[in-house]
């Protein structure tokens, strides 16, 4: 079996949870015997070499439209569903942030495609998505798919809210590599060192972060790189940062190891997440993880966690504490190396795919 996964251009010049994610389902794919390619969406692609396709963030319909149209082979999508609209809406800065307090969530989704295009950041590969608009263009690929694979049930029933279908679906949970993420019990853990590992940019929520730490007796160390247009909220992070805020750029996994292993505390204060990568990794490495209050986490993370308000720096800094001061969840981190591994995710998929090529 051949398939191919088709994300986003930016896969890997602007690396995210996605890219990880990609990157760690092929590997573990292949060594179930299932021949995987990573093309990124402007590519051209001979669909006659592949069995089935898997599309990555359905929030980027523009993407998909033109390959399924031309293509005609049975497809899969990964939603990756963010809501990014409350940030958008409430809290983006600038020009942006006033015109988008007036739209939906589907019609900021709309004009940010358009502006990518503008910029000439995304090549325009599907006139139709103009005429159709986000809403409609992320309905019909719903309608075609052969199944949806979401990193959560939570995430499933946010797609049936939002979009009123019910599409097949079968549940992939994200996952940790095992192996790499392996928690040693020595050295001990410093309970004044907080990670926040993820990418700069307002989703997730770093000034926030800055803002309830600055000051305080914790060491926060921020390891990640400044998201594609989002220079100016990188150096308004790093401008309000007091001298106990560290900026590292983005690592590879294997030199984030002795990070998670030192710190007592990981945090992702974000508007939203699905579940971070880096939550589970840091969780799987003996810390104690701090997360939002929105999105689907908790679905992963359940009472283990330390749960924070992400408007709110005293919120952040009351569950920081509160993470600091508890001990470590052995259980928790057993359920990880059970449940989340991307050997286990490999496995799910590799079944969707089977079942779906039987079908046809």
């Amino acid at each position: 079996m051949k398939v191919a996964f088709i994300a986003r251009s930016s896969l890997y010049s602007s690396k995210g949870g996605d890219t990880i994610q990609m990157l760690q389902t092929a590997r573990h794919l292949e060594q179930l015997n299932i021949e995987v390619d990573i093309r990124l969406t402007h590519e051209k692609i001979n669909y006659s070499q592949y069995d089935l396709l898997h599309f990555f963030n359905l929030i980027r319909p523009a993407d998909i439209l033109p390959h399924i149209k031309y293509a005609r082979k049975p497809f899969v999508v990964t939603p990756l569903l963010i809501d990014y609209s409350e940030y958008d809406k409430k809290y983006r800065k600038g020009f942006s942030g006033k015109i988008f307090h007036h739209f939906s969530k589907d019609q900021i989704e709309y004009i940010k495609t358009i502006a990518r295009w503008a910029k000439g950041q995304q090549k325009v590969k599907s006139y139709s998505y103009l005429y159709k608009g986000q809403r409609n263009s992320v309905k019909n690929i719903i309608q075609k798919a052969a199944m949806f694979l979401p990193n959560s049930e939570m995430e499933y029933q946010k797609l049936v809210e939002s979009y009123s279908l019910t599409p097949p679906y079968f549940i992939v949970p994200n996952g940790i590599d095992e192996n790499l993420f392996a928690f040693r019990d020595e050295p001990q853990k410093d309970k004044n060192m907080v990670l926040c590992v993820a990418r700069i940019e307002g989703l997730k929520n770093q000034h926030n972060l800055i803002k309830a730490l600055n000051n305080s007796h914790y060491q926060l160390f921020i390891i990640g790189s400044s998201a594609s247009n989002q220079s100016f909220y990188n150096n308004q992070c790093r401008k309000s940062a007091a001298e106990n805020i560290h900026f590292i750029d983005h690592l590879p996994q294997e030199k984030l190891i002795k990070y998670y292993q030192q710190a007592k505390v990981h945090i992702l204060p974000s508007w939203f997440e699905t579940c971070g990568l880096s939550t589970l990794e840091a969780a799987a490495m003996g810390c104690n993880v701090v997360i939002t209050n929105r999105g689907y986490a908790s679905e992963y993370c359940k009472n283990y966690a330390f749960y924070c308000e992400p408007s709110s720096p005293s919120s952040i800094f009351e569950a920081v504490t509160k993470a600091s001061k508890a001990g470590t969840s052995k259980i928790f981190q057993q359920k990880i190396f059970t449940h989340y591994t991307w050997r286990n995710a490999a496995e799910k998929t590799c079944e969707v795919y089977h079942k779906i090529l039987s079908q046809t």
